[in-house]
């Protein structure tokens, strides 16, 4: 369990030394970097004011955008269906939480960017509001994934208590069922937050990434919102990291701009994982006495809450149909078995066979490292720690799971590439998605184990069971099934990841399709393949093969987890013994 905890304190350390050591190598002034909008390099000026701005607007867009729609379509997926309809929709919900942020990206550019400039009537588009939409339609998959387990963790016998009691729908939800299931919904809005504030290639496609911009008067924030922005992650995506060098006033202030982001991801973990001593007690019971004091509301609120649960139920499976129509529409040549089977030829021609490839040898390697560090990451938080540690564990691993990916493809450069002679290699690539993965896999997990009823634990360990035991008997088959799909919807970002492989891990033509060793092995992979196409938007035939292999990347991920949640279902008749 410790050795799961001890590679996430790791990872923070090399982030934290790597920025350390470049804001070492030049001078930077913290109170105009905070405080000054102006960012240009030629003139030395570094101020992130204006990046800092920006990512708080769009990720609090993304929230009140992703939250309350994603916490209602969860509800009505584990409360108001039964299990023959949930399963197939929770299998599109999973899905969209498994497409690879560059596709986000291509959809915002067709579909988010001209409805802001309709809205807005400005030109183009890219705006601080189409990187919230875009951003809220990337998180939400992930809130409701999470959100699902933890409801579904609440043992019937709470329901049933609660009907006996004559209570609707509605006050059986509110009353019995939130309260037990509230740390692992939180857990699903934090991770949907450190997305949010990690993200940087779909917000980078529609943001405008124009320094400097701030609301001139209070009166001019909703004009704000329709015009072009920046944020931290975009600045750190784009091509400064590589100008800047590797020492000096302007790499220290874009190594700064890191540090500003990972104590803004830890803020607002501290925050959002704060103790509530007793609210749920004292919320039921107000339930209670307020549907008792208005009884002639209770059954029009119950079907009106009913109607916009259903009606929030319905957005991800409008989501995912209308994606996949975009995608069967624009990479229609990925039905053709003959793009999957064959390479790729010249800049834009033949197919995809050495990317897939890559693609699923980075994935393996990475959750086999990955599922025993996250998962013994997660025990330790759920089990082992307490009160403050608590906190403070969370804060290291969201942080870690809201770290820009440049950053993690920067930091995998210089250790493994350069100090180890790794050069390109899958396994530094592999290695550099692991922290991507460990976080989402250790917080489901020890959300889990905080929504199991005490009484279990006490019966256990009335049992004479020792903690070893304890966790083989119980927590395993308790928290499996939630792990497992913490592992998906790691995987399932990390599949989408480019930046880092940029760095690290591959190249667009002329590796091998299976790497004969680790050191100056590179390999060719979808997601870099497709940014790499998307970029050159005067070639009609480079944009057609970016959508085809956007397209074949849903597929096999879509494919994986059909596998793995039928694995899951399988393996949640082990929890039934708790209802």
């Amino acid at each position: 369990m410790y050795t799961g905890m001890f590679s996430v304190v790791l990872v923070m350390a090399v982030l934290v030394g790597y920025l350390a050591i470049g804001i070492a190598s030049g001078d930077v002034d913290w109170l105009n970097l905070v405080s000054d909008p102006s960012w240009s390099p030629v003139n030395g000026a570094f101020g992130a004011l204006s990046m800092i701005y920006g990512s708080a607007v769009v990720c609090v867009l993304a929230l009140l955008l992703a939250v309350p729609a994603g916490w209602s379509a969860a509800i009505a997926l584990s409360e108001y269906l039964p299990p023959r309809f949930a399963r197939p929709l929770r299998l599109s919900v999973e899905l969209l939480a498994a497409v690879p942020s560059i596709v986000y990206g291509l959809i915002g550019i067709m579909v988010i960017r001209p409805f802001v400039s309709m809205l807005g009537g400005v030109p183009g588009g890219d705006s601080l509001l189409a990187a919230g939409i875009v951003l809220a339609v990337m998180i939400m998959p992930t809130i409701v994934a999470v959100s699902v387990d933890a409801l579904s963790a609440v043992p019937a016998r709470y329901r049933e208590a609660a009907y006996s009691l004559g209570l609707t729908r509605r006050e059986v939800v509110r009353s019995a069922v939130l309260p037990q299931a509230r740390a692992g919904m939180r857990a699903g809005v934090l991770l949907g937050l450190a997305r949010g504030l990690g993200e940087a290639i779909a917000v980078f496609m529609v943001i405008g990434r124009a320094d400097g911009r701030l609301p001139e008067a209070p009166g001019d924030f909703f004009g704000s919102l329709v015009r072009p922005g920046q944020t931290l992650t975009t600045k750190l995506a784009g091509p400064e990291p590589m100008l800047a060098g590797t020492s000096g006033p302007y790499f220290a202030a874009l190594c700064a701009l890191g540090v500003i982001l990972l104590l803004l991801v830890a803020a607002a973990t501290v925050w959002g994982t704060r103790k509530s001593s007793n609210r749920p007690a004292k919320r039921g019971l107000r339930a209670l006495s307020g549907h008792r004091a208005a009884t002639r509301l209770r059954i029009p609120r119950d079907r009106f809450t009913t109607l916009l649960r259903m009606g929030a139920l319905a957005l991800p499976g409008a989501l995912l149909l209308g994606m996949l129509a975009i995608l069967l529409t624009r990479g229609g040549s990925a039905l053709n078995p003959v793009f999957w089977f064959s390479p790729s030829t010249g800049a834009a021609g033949g197919g995809v066979r050495d990317q897939i490839l890559g693609t699923l040898l980075l994935l393996a390697t990475t959750a086999l490292i990955a599922l025993p560090l996250g998962y013994a990451a997660g025990v330790l938080i759920g089990t082992r720690a307490t009160g403050k540690t608590v906190r403070v564990l969370e804060t290291l691993t969201v942080a870690i799971g809201g770290t820009p990916t440049i950053l993690l493809g920067l930091a995998g450069y210089v250790l493994f590439c350069s100090a180890m002679g790794w050069g390109r290699s899958w396994l530094a690539g592999a290695i550099v998605l692991v922290p991507v993965v460990v976080p989402v896999i250790a917080l489901t997990t020890a959300g889990r184990i905080r929504s199991m009823p005490p009484e279990i634990t006490e019966s256990a360990l009335a049992l004479g069971l020792t903690r070893a035991q304890y966790i083989r008997s119980v927590v395993i088959p308790y928290t499996w099934p939630a792990t497992l799909t913490g592992l998906l919807l790691g995987l399932a970002r990390a599949a989408g990841e480019t930046a880092p492989l940029i760095f690290t891990a591959t190249v667009f033509f002329g590796a091998p399709a299976v790497p004969a060793g680790i050191v100056n092995s590179p390999v060719q992979a979808l997601p870099t393949h497709i940014f790499t196409l998307s970029q050159d938007s005067g070639a009609p035939e480079a944009i057609t093969q970016a959508w085809g292999s956007a397209l074949v990347l849903v597929l096999i991920t879509a494919a994986l987890l059909s596998l793995a949640v039928a694995l899951r279902n399988r393996f949640e008749g082990a929890r039934r013994w708790t209802t």
